[in-house]
């Protein structure tokens, strides 16, 4: 298993459990700088890597009218202000190849959005800046297929990646995660992240947005973390029915710590 290096952190090699979490976009700077001190703090203490995760731009709504973030120049700005203050990495994703070279210089961590992972310009462009890449197995591939989207980030001379299971389509407006996806991609020999969220999503499920049920986020994490995954992705938020985007599906600071604690007794039991 392949180590991947994100500023002064090394993830996955068999090493224990990291966490990128924050809220789903870029809401209010100072609330979405706060949910971001929040979890690290949370992260300090149950004694596991935290990396900042939030959107600039959510090009994937539900609705025309949906709201997307800031956008690319703002929302840049605002996640390079969270690095400084927080010292942590940050992660987002990015929609076109337009925003390959700008994103690169903030960012710690390019994202593939699980719709765009087959998007062959997009997947390429990410790896050529030599940032580590995180891809998002899309809803509509087995896990398998993914060994395709490794093979192109590796034709750019880049080893730095880390493959995410978010769930797979399962008839209209529901998603479900098959446990087996884990091994298959670790297989790859790369860092595997479950994304304990949007796994619960129900997409459109609301009608002009997503749905979700977050209750089902601990067992589904619990379940993963027995599967051997080497970290997770979370989105989080103060208040989910405040969230501008995905918050039926995004966990309750409050709840997180406790979460995680169960999380990494499982690790150390699985990884020995």
């Amino acid at each position: 298993m392949k180590e991947v290096k994100v500023g002064n952190l090394t993830l996955g090699g068999g090493k224990g459990l990291f966490l990128m979490a924050g809220p789903c976009v870029i809401e209010d700077p100072e609330r979405t700088l706060n949910i971001g001190r929040r979890a690290k703090e949370i992260c300090e203490r149950v004694g596991i890597p935290y990396i900042f995760k939030a959107s600039f731009d959510k090009a994937n709504r539900s609705s025309f009218n949906s709201f997307r973030g800031p956008g690319l120049v703002e929302g840049l700005k605002i996640l390079a202000h969270i690095k400084k203050e927080l010292q942590v990495p940050i992660i987002s994703d990015i929609h076109s190849i337009e925003q390959i070279e700008p994103a690169a210089e903030v960012l710690d961590i390019l994202q593939i959005p699980a719709f765009l992972c087959r998007q062959t310009d997009l997947v390429y462009g990410a790896a050529k800046t030599g940032k580590a890449v995180s891809i998002k197995k899309g809803q509509f591939l087995a896990p398998k297929d993914m060994s395709n989207v490794v093979k192109k980030v590796e034709e750019a001379g880049n080893q730095n990646l880390m493959l995410t299971e978010r769930g797979a389509t399962f008839g209209y407006n529901n998603l479900v995660v098959d446990m087996r996806s884990f091994p298959i991609m670790r297989s790859f020999g790369y860092p595997v992240i479950f994304d304990a969220t949007h796994s619960v999503q129900l997409p459109g499920g609301a009608g002009t947005s997503s749905s979700g049920q977050r209750e089902f986020v601990p067992n589904l994490a619990r379940a993963a973390a027995g599967a051997g995954v080497d970290g997770f992705f979370m989105e989080v938020h103060d208040n989910p029915e405040e969230a501008l985007s995905d918050g039926p599906n995004m966990v309750r600071l409050d709840d997180l710590e406790a979460m995680l604690r169960d999380l990494v007794a499982i690790d150390k039991i699985v990884k020995g």
